[in-house]
């Protein structure tokens, strides 16, 4: 055997956004505690799911996130080819995702929003990534099916902003809450794990997450706020008073079965667009 046999391919820019967008999948649902999901403590106020069943969940969908990114480098541009292309094979994606998961949507959500980040990482923007994602989330997919999704009935009836309209406006939650907390936290010492668990509580503080109000109504989406809130005002998950207010939101947003999945989804796209911006894969990711 020849040496040079013994070096492993490069991958290529496909490859290593698919990489990276399966890691966050993975990093969302290990991190641990969130309040009311699937973590390595247990399935929050889920009884569908658990941590293997996400796993399987996020490894299913990387061929879809890899194609998704080829598309974006064939087509070249942002346009309606593109976003119908990524479209059929977003909805592939998801069908294989409920092949491995016996029919449980475990991350329907997460394949829109990191999809279009993907794609737009791909394009290799001269703009934010989160911006040449929002321009993709305007176009209409004609393909696409018609009828509304929880979420989507939901973000109706309460007037709240869904999954494709955060995604239309760029990704306010991710881009005003998320990331900049992530940052703040490690900036003042506070580990990995809690300044993940920090950008995912200033994410809930103001996100009017349709799966909790689908679950919960607006009592359980105030208690997501407002109880997210408290601990971050508590000094936040690197404290042990901010410890104390997060175990209170876990088990309160468990009694009223709200499980904040919207959260969850913005966290993975959260930590998706800080690796593509720290790996150096696109200078002014966010």
């Amino acid at each position: 055997m020849h040496a040079i046999n013994l070096h492993a391919k490069p991958l290529s820019l496909a490859e290593r956004l698919a990489d990276l967008a399966v890691d966050a999948l993975i990093d969302e649902a290990d991190l641990s505690p969130k309040p009311a999901l699937v973590d390595r403590r247990g399935n929050g106020a889920h009884t569908d799911l658990h941590l293997g069943l996400m796993h399987a969940s996020a490894l299913a969908l990387w061929p879809a996130f890899k194609e998704m990114a080829e598309a974006a480098q064939t087509t070249g541009e942002v346009g309606l080819p593109l976003r119908e292309a990524i479209g059929r094979i977003g909805r592939e994606g998801e069908q294989a995702m409920l092949t491995t998961t016996n029919g449980v949507n475990t991350h329907r959500g997460a394949i829109w929003a990191l999809g279009l980040l993907v794609t737009a990482a791909a394009l290799q923007p001269k703009s934010t990534v989160a911006l040449c994602a929002a321009r993709l989330a305007l176009l209409d997919d004609r393909y696409a099916p018609k009828p509304l999704s929880h979420g989507a009935q939901v973000a109706q009836r309460y007037g709240a902003r869904g999954a494709r309209e955060e995604a239309q406006l760029g990704f306010p939650s991710v881009l005003q809450r998320g990331l900049p907390q992530l940052k703040r936290s490690r900036q003042n010492g506070h580990g990995e794990q809690n300044a993940r668990l920090d950008a995912l509580l200033a994410i809930m503080t103001e996100l009017a997450d349709t799966c909790v109000l689908y679950r919960a109504g607006e009592p359980g989406l105030h208690a997501m706020q407002s109880g997210a809130q408290a601990v971050l005002d508590a000094g936040g998950s690197a404290s042990l008073s901010g410890r104390r207010r997060l175990h209170e939101l876990d088990q309160q947003l468990i009694a009223l079965n709200a499980s904040p999945g919207g959260a969850a989804d913005l966290l993975a796209a959260t930590l998706l667009l800080d690796r593509i911006e720290r790996d150096g894969i696109v200078q002014g990711a966010f």
